[in-house]
């Protein structure tokens, strides 16, 4: 009866996953989406709890309320620290993989060589589950490091020569033992051998992420996503447990489709992402006459937008690090009360993880019916009488279009430089993450506006709400 129980759970768990995920594909239904989720997970839980095999209950009470202690803090981070809260999440599932993994294979060995358990295929899937698990491990904690700006993580790609083959080098050898220990399993190196593939497994994770940087974030994000997915897929098979399979297959593939989707939003590969060192600074070599960058003010700046028809605020991480989501919100509503149609032009790739900007201007109730994807917005951009560049930098970069050997060359951008007037709010003259100066920002069309995104656009909304226009 118990057994039955548990198999009609886990049905019910499975189609509860796949309708989160269809839900979370439209905003107005990503709510009902979560809230599926959760309910999924609580029934796998459960639904894994009630084997007969499970007797000690106070281990998992206890592990239940550490994910508690650590989970609370985590689920009140700000939205603009999302992104590093999702890499974290990504690390502790790699872990759980690895270090169950690791648990298994040391139960295997304490009950002996004789045992069925020394499958060609359960001790493949193990290795698989441990590799991937502590890659995914330190990968991530690379990643949110990176994310949150840790002093001692630097942002930009770390890179030496021969850096690739190292790093391959890791991999092979990670993988060259996992092989020995498949065929030989019980042979008594096993027991160094093991350990040596988590270690191996874990500095390769380090040695994955410290070559990317910033700009790459998202699509990394979502490649850890992936991994994360297939370990659990991994321990899955080497548990017996179909629910565990279906629910990191899901995972993975998701991560795997997004992670397929944001490079194409950039127009690169997996392996350009992964060994590309995207975010080198680079000499841009100046041909010609080198424009300057003319600035506006605040009162000019207002008047534009007033006497706009269409706006097309672009959003970037600018806007992130702001936290200047609300006042857009304010800006927004004083433009559409005096009759201006404004829309919010919204890349792929802008911010620091998938959705990023979509998340952030959610939080500030902006009207879902204004965001617009890159593909539709980009044929009105000739007709947009304003473009606002909020802290958006490579994706707005007319240079993606014509100059190859930029390291942005070929990625679809939002096409701001179209617009009859440009107005770019930036805090200072330095590049974005892919290292090469904007040209956008000295086209015959564009204005600046140097400062706090937040405060500049809290400036914007005084101009309009406080008497400089109405």
């Amino acid at each position: 009866m118990t057994q039955a129980i548990a198999q009609v759970a886990a049905i019910a768990a499975t189609a509860l996953f796949i309708f989160a995920l269809y839900w979370m594909n439209d905003p107005k239904t990503a709510r009902r989406g979560v809230y599926a989720g959760v309910l999924g997970m609580a029934v796998a839980v459960l639904a894994t709890w009630v084997q007969p095999q499970i007797v000690h209950h106070g281990w998992i009470l206890a592990a239940i309320a550490a994910g508690f202690v650590v989970g609370v803090p985590l689920s009140r981070v700000p939205l603009t620290a999302v992104p590093q809260r999702t890499a974290l999440s990504h690390a502790f599932g790699g872990l759980a993989a690895g270090l169950v993994g690791a648990a298994e294979f040391s139960l295997w060995l304490r009950e002996g060589p004789g045992g069925a358990q020394f499958t060609t295929f359960r001790t493949s899937a193990l290795v698989v589950e441990v590799i991937l698990g502590f890659l995914t491990f330190t990968g991530s904690l690379m990643a949110a490091g990176k994310l949150q700006e840790v002093r001692w993580i630097p942002q930009r790609p770390v890179t030496y020569p021969g850096q690739n083959f190292v790093n391959l080098g890791v991999l092979g050898a990670a993988l060259v033992l996992g092989v020995l220990l498949v065929l030989h399993p019980t042979a008594p190196a096993a027991r160094t051998v093991f350990p040596v593939i988590m270690g191996l497994a874990t500095l390769f994770g380090v040695l994955l992420i410290i070559p990317i940087g910033g700009a790459d974030m998202p699509t990394v994000i979502s490649i850890l996503n992936a991994y994360a997915g297939l370990s659990a897929v991994a321990m899955g098979f080497v548990l017996d447990n179909k629910l565990l399979v279906t629910a990191g297959a899901l995972d993975g593939s998701s991560g795997l489709i997004l992670s397929i989707i944001m490079c194409r939003a950039m127009n690169r590969s997996f392996a350009n992402v992964l060994f590309g060192a995207f975010g080198t600074v680079q000499k841009v070599k100046v041909i010609g006459e080198q424009k300057e960058w003319k600035q506006e003010s605040i009162e000019g700046a207002a008047q534009l937008l007033e006497q706009a028809r269409l706006v097309v605020i672009i959003p970037g991480y600018g806007m992130a690090v702001a936290q200047a989501q609300h006042k857009v919100r304010e800006l927004y509503d004083q433009l559409t009360k005096r009759g201006v149609t404004v829309q919010f032009a919204i890349h792929p790739v802008a911010g620091r993880m998938p959705g990023h900007m979509n998340v952030l201007l959610a939080e500030a109730n902006i009207p879902y019916t204004a965001l617009v994807e890159m593909d539709e917005i980009n044929p009105e951009m000739s007709q947009c009488d304003v473009a606002l560049v909020i802290g958006a930098n490579d994706v707005v970069n007319p240079a993606a279009r014509y100059a190859t050997g930029s390291p942005i060359y070929g990625m679809p951008i939002i096409d701001a430089d179209k617009a009859k007037t440009v107005l770019a709010i930036k805090r200072s003259k330095n590049p974005g993450f892919a290292g090469i100066d904007n040209e956008l920002y000295v086209k015959d069309n564009t204005w600046m506006l140097f400062g706090d995104a937040k405060q500049v656009i809290g400036d914007l909304v005084k101009q309009f709400a406080g008497g400089g226009l109405h």
